[in-house]
């Protein structure tokens, strides 16, 4: 197991994020479900900024709530899976991070 912490409940390892990423985006073939997630990162991470840029540390509370539950929206009513954050959370983080750059630079589909 690498640092990032990649064995799941499964039992499937990841060696590197390279061989993780193919597994994650067959986990979000779903539009909506691609859109949910983009548009929740975006709110998490705006919402980071505002609090850092404001100070109201509670903010920060809301910004794992942002990001997640669209996500979870997602994957519970369009996917029809389960959130690989619960078995893969790091990798499952920079993979939301490299969908929304994929998807800002226009790699992939919106």
């Amino acid at each position: 197991m690498t640092a990032a912490g990649n064995s799941g409940t499964t039992g499937t390892r990841f060696a590197s994020f390279r061989e993780f990423y193919p597994f994650y985006l067959a986990e979000h073939r779903n539009r909506i479900s691609r859109r949910l997630h983009v548009i929740g990162t975006l709110l998490a991470m705006a919402i980071l900024v505002a609090a850092l840029a404001s100070a109201r540390w509670r903010l920060l509370l809301a910004v794992p709530v942002a990001g997640y539950a669209l996500a979870w929206i997602g994957h519970y009513c369009f996917e029809g899976n389960s959130p690989a954050t619960l078995r893969h959370p790091l990798y499952s983080l920079r993979g939301d991070l490299t969908m929304l750059r994929d998807v800002l630079t226009g790699r992939m589909r919106w």
